[in-house]
């Protein structure tokens, strides 16, 4: 009796092992979007001009999901948008509740442990807003507050680059400029771009300013999941088409172009190098 009771539970143990070693399997997204015709895609939805919700129609916009629109199209599917946040997005990713991240991730060799990239499709610096005329340089920053998101890159750079500085960190960006309005903090970091949008769409926006202090630079990818490769293949084809017929620059103008509010020049290309 004993003899079976444990042959049972060795049984049983093998199988919960081998359900394990499937679902650490990578999956085939490819194919599994094709067949089920919608893309998911996790996405910024209140960070301006990359996903934000559009006053008019109340649908997110922006520069990321142009960018899954065109992949979509190319696979002949429909396009599902998912909110995320900094700290959440490559969680929601690996338990498969979205196919793929567009939410202004900047690339790094941590990250890369965990999720594959695409190529670098667009590509800026980590500053910050402050009060005009309060910051000139990093050494203005130092010991001061300096309010950021959670679970991002922009967390941890300015942990390095100021070491002195105490860093508040905010479930999202909005939130850490409100906290600077407030007077709660003296500055928010996160990459430029970025800054350039929250910038344009506060109301006071006459008080504060861009400094020219830089940190870092920051290479945002299209994150997906370890291992996808027939994915990440076709996600990287792709935008590399989209680069050589000019629709990866229109898409970029469009949002921070000369027209825009925030006029920012593209000083990078998509290519396979990156």
């Amino acid at each position: 009796m004993k003899k079976l009771t444990k042959m049972i539970m060795t049984m049983a143990m093998v199988a919960v092992m081998g359900k394990a070693a499937l679902a650490a399997a990578p999956a085939d997204t490819l194919a599994e979007v094709k067949k089920k015709g919608v893309l998911v895609a996790g996405v910024k939805d209140s960070l301006p001009p990359f996903g934000y919700i559009d006053e008019k129609s109340r649908q997110i916009i922006g520069y990321d999901i142009d960018f899954i629109n065109a992949i979509a199209r190319k696979l002949g599917v429909k396009v599902e948008l998912k909110p995320v946040t900094s700290a959440s997005r490559m969680p929601q990713l690996q338990e498969s509740h979205i196919d793929i991240i567009a939410a202004t991730m900047t690339k790094n060799p941590d990250r890369a442990k965990q999720v594959d990239f695409s190529h670098t499709y667009f590509f800026t610096g980590q500053k910050f807003i402050t009060k005009k005329g309060s910051v000139h340089s990093v050494k203005d920053l130092e010991g001061k507050r300096i309010g950021t998101a959670k679970g991002s890159t922009s967390e941890q750079n300015v942990k390095k680059a100021i070491p002195t500085a105490s860093v508040l960190s905010f479930d999202d960006y909005p939130q850490a400029f409100l906290a600077l309005q407030q007077g709660k903090v003296a500055g928010v970091t996160t990459d430029e771009a970025i800054l350039a949008g929250i910038l344009a769409k506060a109301p006071n926006k006459a008080q504060f300013e861009i400094p020219n202090v830089q940190i870092s630079e920051e290479p945002y990818g299209l994150g997906m999941r370890k291992g996808d490769k027939n994915f990440v293949d076709f996600v990287n084809k792709t935008i590399l088409e989209m680069e050589k017929s000019g629709e990866a620059r229109k898409i970029f103008d469009k949002w921070f172009g000369p027209t825009t509010q925030f006029h920012l020049n593209r000083n990078f290309k998509i290519t396979a190098n990156n």
